[in-house]
């Protein structure tokens, strides 16, 4: 057997089967497409689903591909065992209708066994068959030469998910030898096929051959295809004789930078931090190959998954010693392994790391208050003989304090402790019901009642040339009742044709009034929506009568109209620049042009500084002044794509799309309306930038008359500040500003000095009422200080002038508390920790805290209990 890496051998099973004439189906991304089943690609055939279903007919009918996947239904189990992991690689050799088993079995065979492939020992190869699957035996003992004793008859070598194609299947094991027996050789698993170590299963071939009726039954397929897999971690740790896949070179790399990153803790020295290890190099792989393809961290979907694996590798990071950010320095060691074939994390790795960098900041935020908080609960039920963390508790630990819930259980189960999941659950139904039941509902257009299901009706827009035209009123709904005419009131009508935009990508729908023949204005046009069947579906106030059938004059608002195209085609520019500031990988993730501001959310971890947008701002002023045309054609989704046309991200386009292109610099797909040129917009100003949630931020923007308004307003309040400050103009409010600040500085200087002279007074009196218990000293008072940085100041001095063993001090400031341990090196080191008698008086002022073991802090909402607290300090002493 040959020595290979990673790298090799997958080069080496792509180029093996591009000789028996396979195309190679490059891997696609780990977010699926058009395929709303899935929530990551999780296999290799998983994007070869067009192929199969005959949805697209490939050119080459034999496909090969190496695919990155991403199964997250075990995750508990990575780590603990020697194969379960997040991401992986599925080698995977196709046939759609072309060739069957004897060429799938026999270049099996020859990738494996050839000394020019892989090169194994024939006589370590076992495979396994379905028992009536007589052709597959046959071929591999006629024609390959199997022997018949490694040929194992398997009842669960049936590949079938239900109604569909299915078929037998025949997995190819590798024997690792006697040292790899679980138990001895006379364990009953310890075969091909059985839960052992010894007999690794390194290929499945599937022969779909069969159509699973509904009925149970199962008929011929008129095309028989292959679909395979071979994990390529799984013959790879067989290549390298390596025990698990994680000591392989897939893996490694990225275990020994952890190992210098913690400087305490070596792989193979502990099997629990080995399982640390583990699970760091696996989430890590699958959070730098997901980020890059898209995904960020979130509360739902697939954004939760990455938020699950990013707090359980920094949970395992802190059982090596590792307590602060450190997973995004290990995304260029992730790069580097994979670079021959998967070059995306590399080229992405700035943000990639920004990502895992500020998601794991702020873990960090929450998850030292919600450790104390979870220590808390394990000491009060065990000291209330409990071995159950309530539903209650843990729904408060994740919904308060942000505590992820998977972790409250794991630590519970690590102490000992069962959780109540169940409890849990009813927590969040009943969040979930308080949720729906204060939502707004007023937007509600019951667009989906049984009505408007059945209506047919055409309905064309002609918005994008005219905002005014003659059209046949064919439908009225009044009261969920269709009508021949009304009179009154409001109502829902469409008509054959109209100028009004419905709201859609953002864009809210246009206004205006409906006209008869005789000149009066028979309604007014408030709001437009999609109805089911994709029809305008007007809403309008009913001012006189309207009949069914009769022909009328629509005609649109022109200047909000004109409003809201100026905003539309600005937030398109604003994309562009915003790319062109913070890089390719920010991408939009939601938008509302309005006629009186424009809304832009995008995907972007960090703050965004004065200078970046100031710079946004700028480039997009440009392109206007540039007067650039804005020209819209109509063409299919792939012509638009070989333009360069971006797309969002989860968006669903058809064959034929609209595109918008700003003189070659901007061009996107969007059904919208726009301006015919950039100098129409007149002046581009964003009035404010914020974060809305995790990793995306939002602009919000002003054009045109808004933005001269908002020049005007900003200039009113200057000229304020100017007479505020005295000034007769101005030009010199920004060197009053400086100088008044320098002042405001040196006499909040003065004031701390003011403020310490007086702790240090304090200081003297409180030092001298030294208590003593069990031969022990200690001070403990309550003094009057403005917060906890005069009491740290305190604590300075106490321990300057070795006053006595112990110190706590406690003060109140805006209704609430502040308290402050200190223990002497001395005492630490007889067992007296400064962590646990703050915990243990911090209850006292409803509160918590915690810290090192000579010094430590907590704060509390009931100053009323301070001096209990400060009480409590004897008792604690004397236990």
């Amino acid at each position: 057997m040959k020595e290979l890496s990673s790298s090799e051998v997958r080069q080496m099973f792509l180029d093996f089967f591009q000789t028996k004439g396979h195309a190679i189906e490059p891997s696609a991304s780990l977010i699926p497409v058009d395929d709303p089943t899935l929530l990551w690609i999780n296999s290799g055939v998983a994007t070869l689903k067009k192929y199969f279903d005959g949805t697209v007919v490939p050119e080459n009918l034999r496909i090969v591909n190496a695919q990155k996947s991403i199964r997250t239904n075990d995750i508990e189990n990575v780590g603990r065992t020697a194969r379960h992991q997040t991401m992986f690689e599925m080698l995977g050799n196709f046939s759609l209708g072309d060739y069957f088993k004897k060429e799938a079995l026999q270049w099996a065979w020859e990738f494996l066994t050839s000394p020019k492939w892989i090169g194994f020992d024939p006589e370590r190869l076992y495979v396994t068959v379905y028992p009536k699957d007589e052709e597959a035996k046959r071929i591999w003992q006629e024609e390959i030469g199997l022997s018949s004793d490694h040929i194992i008859e398997m009842e669960d070598n049936f590949w079938d998910i239900g109604a569909g194609p299915s078929g037998p299947d025949t997995e190819i094991f590798y024997d690792r030898g006697q040292k790899f027996n679980d138990l001895s050789a006379d364990d009953p698993e310890n075969y091909p096929g059985g839960e052992n170590e010894r007999y690794l299963e390194i290929w499945n071939l599937v022969f779909s051959e069969f159509n699973h009726k509904p009925d149970d039954t199962y008929e011929p397929l008129p095309n028989k295809n292959i679909d395979t897999g071979m994990g390529l971690e799984r013959i790879v740790s067989v290549i390298q004789d390596a025990p698990t896949n994680f000591e392989t070179d897939l893996f490694m790399p990225i275990i020994r930078e952890i190992e210098q990153i913690s400087g305490q803790v070596k792989y193979g020295a502990n099997q629990e931090t080995d399982v640390s290890f583990r699970v760091i190099a696996d989430h890590i792989r699958a959070l730098a190959f997901a980020i890059a393809d898209g995904a960020l961290p979130s509360n739902e979907g697939r954004g939760y998954v990455l938020r699950r694996l990013l707090r359980r590798a920094v949970m395992h990071g802190q059982k090596l010693g590792i307590n602060q950010a450190f997973l995004y320095r290990l995304v260029g060691t992730v790069g580097n392994i994979m670079s021959s074939y998967y070059p995306e994390v590399l080229k992405q790795q700035a943000f990639v790391e920004k990502v895992i960098k500020t998601e794991e900041q702020r873990f960090y935020e929450t998850i030292n208050e919600g450790m104390e908080i979870l220590d808390q609960l394990l000491a009060k039920e065990k000291s209330e003989q409990s071995q159950m963390i309530q539903g209650a508790d843990i729904f408060k630990l994740y919904d308060t304090y942000g505590f992820p819930v998977e972790l409250t259980e794991e630590i519970a189960s690590g102490a000992g402790f069962a959780v109540d999941h169940a409890g849990f659950e009813e927590e969040m139904q009943a969040q979930r019901e308080r949720a729906r039941n204060a939502r707004n509902k007023e937007q509600s257009m019951k667009l989906q009642s049984s009505l408007l299901t059945e209506v047919n009706v055409a309905s064309e827009y002609v918005g994008y040339t005219t905002l005014e035209t003659e059209s046949s009123l064919s439908l009225i709904i009044q009261n969920e009742q269709f009508k021949d005419s009304i009179s009154s009131g409001q109502a829902e009508v469409i008509f054959a044709q109209t100028p009004f935009y419905a709201e859609m990508g953002g864009q809210v729908a246009d206004t205006g009034v409906i006209i008869d023949q005789s000149g009066e204005t028979c309604a007014v046009v408030t709001d437009v929506q999609k109805a089911p069947k994709g029809q305008y579906l007007h809403q309008i106030d009913v001012k006189k009568n309207l009949q069914k059938e009769q022909t009328y004059t629509l005609k649109v608002d022109k200047k909000r109209h004109n409003s809201i195209i100026k905003n539309h085609t600005a937030t398109h520019l604003l994309h562009k620049a915003l790319k062109e500031v913070l890089g390719s990988q920010s991408n939009q993730a939601g938008s509302l042009v309005a006629p009186d501001y424009l809304r832009f959310d995008f995907s972007h971890f960090g703050q965004i500084t004065a200078e970046e947008l100031q710079k946004m701002e700028k480039i997009v002023n440009e392109k206007i002044w540039q007067a650039l045309p804005v020209t819209t054609i109509e063409t299919d989704i792939d012509t638009a794509k070989e333009m360069g046309a971006m797309a969002l991200f989860g968006e669903k386009y058809g064959h034929n799309v609209r595109v918008v292109n700003i003189s070659d610099w901007s061009i996107e797909l969007c059904g919208g309306n726009h301006v015919k040129n950039t100098e129409d917009i007149g002046t581009f100003k964003i009035t404010s930038e914020s974060g809305i949630g995790a990793g995306v931020r939002r602009i919000e923007a002003v054009t045109s008359r808004e933005a001269y308004q908002l020049s005007v307003q900003q200039e009113d309040k200057l000229r304020n500040v100017a007479e505020l400050l005295k000034l007769p103009t101005t030009d010199s409010v920004v060197d009053k500003t400086e100088q008044l600040q320098q002042e405001l500085e040196q006499a909040l200087k003065e004031n701390e000095q003011l403020s310490s002279r007086i702790a240090n007074q304090q200081a003297e009196n409180v030092f001298q009422d030294v208590k003593y218990i069990n031969e022990l000293s200690y001070v403990s008072a309550q003094v009057d200080v403005k917060d906890m940085n005069q009491l740290r100041q305190l604590a300075d001095q106490w321990k300057q002038q070795k006053v006595s063993d112990v110190l706590v001090l406690a003060t109140e400031n805006n209704g609430k508390a502040n308290l402050l341990a200190a223990v002497t090196p001395d005492k630490v080191n007889e067992g007296i920790k400064a962590g646990d008698l703050i915990k243990a008086i911090a209850p006292k002022v409803g509160g918590g805290g915690g810290g090192r073991p000579d010094l430590a802090q907590a704060g509390g909402k009931k100053p009323e209990g301070i001096p209990q607290a400060l009480e409590e300090v004897r008792h604690w002493l004397e236990g």
